[in-house]
């Protein structure tokens, strides 16, 4: 354990999370008992939780954005299909709004 001084001179931001930790294993018949108080000890110093749940977040923001691409290509491929389509060429379009008309 460090000595609980921050890089200020104040207390460090986890002496919380220590001092509980500790008061908990002192007074514990297992230290198994204080588990949880150790991953937030632990947590605290190291943000491994914190920085797992970042990465899959952002994983999954691009995954989404690559998602959205592809069916973005996919749509302008089939709008320029059906521009570059012969129905135009053949009149039946025009045609029909002669007919209505």
């Amino acid at each position: 354990m460090a000595s609980g001084f921050g890089y200020s001179g104040g207390r460090s931001r986890c002496h919380p999370f220590w001092q509980e930790f500790h008061k908990c294993y002192a007074l514990a018949d297992k230290p198994e008992e204080c588990v949880l108080q150790r991953d937030d000890y632990l947590e605290c110093l190291h943000h491994s939780k914190e920085i797992l749940r970042t990465k899959t977040i952002q994983d999954e923001a691009h995954k989404q954005k690559e998602k959205r691409a592809k069916e973005a290509a996919a749509s302008k491929k089939k709008a320029d299909s059906a521009a570059a389509s012969n129905v135009p060429r053949l009149n039946v379009v025009e045609d029909k709004a002669k007919a209505t008309a």
